[in-house]
């Protein structure tokens, strides 16, 4: 009679634990960002490249990569070649982006404080207000406000495209600022109202620097659409008040399109806008996740 005995000391080989879903999931949603991010930046890496290239090699199809690189294009832009110097439209872009933001954002915050931490009666039907505001096309109010302009005197005048801008961003920014100061604590507030704070005070000392990440956001995102700003621009000025996209549409002649020189334009006219938000970033994603965890 036989006997069998189980085999001992041996053990099961290890089983490899499949990857949490969590982090599977974590993983697609990294590489769809990094994917879009690719997708987003290579037509702006195109035109960079297109714009240290010649006319010619420009034109070519298919484009040519490995064409020599040249600053023809930088220098015809700048006035080098005898063309119109941008130097007065760049400032016109300047100071009608950065003086509509500023008026934008001292009008804003008193609103957004009244309409969040202090709110009015009715308080939702003023910000649908402000957003309808919005749903007008702009070219629909463009043959007023070009004849009220003409009346007034002050057609090719960048103080009516300051006003302009300001009334065209004022409702985008309430309705920021509004969510923004909404996470400002009532307790600061009333402690400094205890004090004896009058109300201009509060808001300069005590709301704006809590909301200051929001107040950033607010004010780059006005920026950039006063600075991308060309319909009103086109219209309503001429050789003085000329800006930066009007400046952008004198490459377009009726001798041909400039690739190079009109791409060379282009990254020149959005540096200010990539420098401003390299330089409020940490503000811009604070701003825009702020109120996004309560």
């Amino acid at each position: 009679m036989s006997t069998t005995t189980a085999p001992t000391g041996t053990t099961a080989p290890p089983v490899a634990a499949a990857p949490p879903r969590r982090a599977r999931k974590g993983a697609g949603l990294a590489l769809v960002a990094w994917l879009a991010g690719i997708v987003f930046f290579l037509p702006i890496a195109w035109m960079a490249l297109t714009s240290f290239h010649s006319e010619a090699d420009a034109a070519t199809n298919p484009p040519s990569f490995a064409a020599p690189l040249t600053l023809d294009g930088y220098r015809e832009f700048f006035g080098a070649g005898g063309g119109a110097s941008p130097w007065p439209a760049l400032a016109n872009s300047l100071v009608a982006s950065l003086a509509s933001t500023l008026l934008v954002l001292l009008l804003a915050l008193p609103a957004a404080y009244a309409l969040s931490i202090r709110p009015v009666r009715k308080w939702t039907d003023v910000l649908f207000f402000f957003l309808s505001t919005k749903m007008l096309p702009a070219v629909a109010g463009l043959l007023p406000i070009y004849l009220f302009a003409k009346n007034a005197g002050m057609l090719d005048n960048i103080w009516l495209l300051v006003i302009l801008y300001t009334s065209m961003n004022l409702p985008i920014a309430v309705w920021m600022m509004q969510s923004f100061l909404a996470e400002v604590p009532v307790a600061v507030i009333e402690a400094a109202r205890v004090d004896g704070a009058p109300l201009p005070m509060i808001l300069a000392r005590v709301v704006a620097p809590i909301a200051l990440p929001g107040i950033a956001a607010t004010a780059l995102i006005c920026f950039i659409f006063s600075w991308n700003e060309l319909l009103f621009a086109r219209v309503l000025t001429g050789v003085v008040a000329e800006t930066a996209p009007v400046f952008l549409t004198g490459f377009i002649t009726s001798q041909g399109l400039f690739l190079a020189k009109v791409c060379a334009a282009s990254l020149v006219v959005s540096l200010p806008v990539l420098a401003a938000g390299f330089a409020a970033q940490d503000k811009l994603v604070q701003g825009l996740s702020l109120g996004a965890v309560k």
